[in-house]
């Protein structure tokens, strides 16, 4: 997600005031939130869930709905999203 540069902290305090529901959200297992070092208005959020119906679950929910109504106005850009599967098991 990028986002104006004026906006970041907004969208560090929406976060931080989400991540503990999301976290408890059935079926989230990890959230994590990341930043781009080569473009500092850059943040990704990194999730794991137990099964894509449980993602779905969660973008369907009051909670998806109210923490993307307020985060997507800070955009500069407009976000992608993908789902990833695992091609390699680490030891």
């Amino acid at each position: 997600m990028t986002f104006q540069e004026d906006k970041l902290d907004a969208f560090q305090q929406i976060f931080n005031n989400s991540k503990t529901h999301i976290r408890a959200f059935p079926g989230c297992r990890h959230l994590q939130l990341l930043s781009d070092l080569d473009h500092p208005s850059v943040r990704m959020t990194y999730s794991h869930w137990d099964s894509p119906e449980a993602l779905e679950n969660y973008r369907q929910s009051e909670l998806f709905r109210t923490t993307w109504a307020t985060t997507k106005v800070l955009f500069a850009d407009k976000p992608v999203a993908f789902s990833a599967g695992q091609l390699e098991v680490l030891d």
